[in-house]
């Protein structure tokens, strides 16, 4: 009998667990992924109400929904001072509560833009740009302006760049943009470059971007980069607008100073280096000698002086052609500079390479009875020198063989620093690769209007590779690594061999850029011939 009913327990148990693995198996995706947004069953108030005075709005869903990335999609126009308070945070409801904190100007036309922020508790599926519009008036402002936003330097324009409109009235100034919100305003979310600032009304106006660091709808150009339309625009209107936006450069200015070393203040700066000179203005440590030099990585000046001096503090005045400062500096102990000396890029050199050495200390003087650069055969090797005060820095210049080594034997007192130190021994290595590891590319010109700058660049931007065409409309880079690169080209405008870019208060756009159409990677051993089309 107890074998019997144990049979039967067993066949039970084991076709109770068969259906189980067949239902597991029979479903392994777990059903259809639910790909539907939600949907809006009511809002109170409605939508485009007017004559609006409520200060609170509900918006309710046929299913759970939340907030993702409100904070960077959410746009109110026209700005309120306070933020209204939205929710959920952080959880998910079928419905959206927007508490109104702030006191709602009369005859307004209000806008709260939630882009893609509203998804589905599940899957995250967006509703898409939902709107809701009021009016504190009789009627709603239905006019809009559009157009497209795009990056002076890069091929893509940031995501979220906010688009504003200011009334052009009698307390209109071009200085509004860096301390008041603007009447009207938009974003091109994450995909897009175009806008659209809808519900507004008849007038003139000047048109703005920014692409934002903190999201105040103010302009900060030590963060924010800035764009704008070069005339007043009239609304109601046909036309788009395109904006170029630019990383404005900041006017040269020192900030605090601070000791880094016994005989050496480090002087930060903002803006573009330009000729700078430093003077001590204190009567007990006048005629300083002193060497300046520029910090390789960050914007920074470092001024050498000497003789050691013994004194609590000193005035130190900042000057070039269009800039003055003093600045009142409280000397300190600190360590000693001594004198090191490295190669800028070791190992192995590109073709396009020098080999260059650098100190930890100002380089006044050089032997070069004492410097001896020899092949990998031992025959030396003629070179030229030249010296980069700034960066301090002395390059030898020298035409590179393929597949070879070379051996920089530098013996002491080859260099002579600063402060009379001088160097030990020194031995330098470097190397170069085949010629057939590298690739080749000519760039032919198409429309050029010289002088242009080309540029081979990498997916941020980065240069990695230029040429000058000033009348000829053929640009080669040669025995350049194999790799993807995008292809661009400067209008040199104002001839200086530079990318110049805009200003905003003096009305001065940035130098035009033109990117290629995509080109396909550089391949070791290979010539590539691209055609340039650059637009009329």
């Amino acid at each position: 009998m107890f074998k019997k009913s144990y049979r039967i327990y067993f066949v039970l148990v084991s076709a109770i667990l068969f259906a189980v693995g067949c239902a597991s198996r029979g479903r392994p995706s777990g059903g259809e992924k639910d790909v539907t947004p939600p949907e809006i069953t009511s809002e109170s108030p409605k939508n485009y109400s007017t004559n609006f005075r409520n200060r609170e709005i509900k918006i309710y869903f046929d299913e759970f929904i939340k907030l993702k990335d409100l904070q960077k999609q959410l746009i109110i126009s026209p700005p309120m001072d306070t933020q209204p308070l939205i929710t959920p945070q952080g959880s998910a409801s079928k419905y959206i509560t927007i508490k109104i904190k702030d006191t709602l100007e009369d005859n307004t036309t209000y806008a709260i833009n939630f882009g893609q922020s509203i998804v589905d508790n599940n899957e995250e599926n967006p509703y898409p740009y939902y709107r809701y519009v009021f009016s504190t008036g009789e009627t709603i402002d239905s006019l809009s302006v559009k157009g497209a936003v795009f990056d002076a330097e890069n091929r893509n324009a940031d995501p979220f760049i906010s688009v504003m409109l200011y009334e052009v009235d009698t307390s209109y100034t071009d200085s509004i943009v860096y301390k008041e919100k603007p009447k009207f305003i938009t974003n091109t979310l994450d995909s897009l470059t175009t806008f659209s600032i809808d519900n507004i009304k008849a007038g003139k106006y000047r048109l703005v971007a920014l692409k934002e660091e903190n999201s105040n709808f103010t302009y900060q150009p030590k963060t924010d980069k800035i764009g704008y339309y070069d005339k007043e625009i009239t609304v109601p209107s046909d036309s788009t607008y395109d904006i170029t936006l630019f990383k404005e450069v900041l006017d040269f200015k020192v900030l605090k100073p601070s000791q880094v070393a016994e005989q050496r203040i480090m002087f930060p700066f903002e803006g573009e280096y330009e000729k700078v000179d430093i003077e001590v203005q204190s009567d007990s440590i006048k005629n300083l000698e002193y060497r300046l030099t520029r910090d390789k990585q960050t914007d920074s000046l470092y001024y050498w002086y000497k003789p050691k001096v013994e004194v609590d503090s000193a005035l130190f005045l900042v000057k070039n052609e269009d800039y003055s400062e003093s600045f009142k500096y409280k000397l300190r102990k600190a360590d000693k500079d001594s004198l090191t000396i490295t190669a800028f890029k070791p190992g192995t050199l590109s073709f396009n390479d020098d080999i260059e050495l650098e100190a930890s200390t100002p380089f006044v003087k050089i032997d070069t009875t004492k410097i001896k650069l020899i092949d990998n055969d031992s025959v030396p090797v003629k070179y030229d020198i030249e010296f980069n005060e700034i960066y301090n820095r002395y390059k030898f210049k020298i035409d590179l063989k393929e597949t070879e080594k070379y051996k920089m034997e530098v013996l002491p007192s080859a260099f002579t620093d600063f402060y009379g130190e001088v160097n030990d021994t020194l031995n330098f290595t470097f190397n170069t690769r085949k010629k057939s590891d590298f690739g080749s590319i000519r760039v032919n010109l198409i429309n050029a209007k010289f002088p242009l700058i080309v540029q081979l660049v990498d997916e941020r931007g980065k240069v990695l590779y230029e040429q000058y065409a000033d009348e000829y409309p053929v640009v080669d880079f040669s025995d350049i690594d194999a790799k993807q690169y995008q292809l661009r080209a400067i209008f040199d405008t104002n001839k200086n061999g530079k990318y110049d870019s805009g200003n905003y208060l003096k009305k001065i756009q940035p130098e035009r850029v033109s990117y290629a159409q995509p080109i396909d990677p550089v391949r070791p051993n290979f010539d590539f011939v691209i055609e340039f089309i650059l637009k009329e």
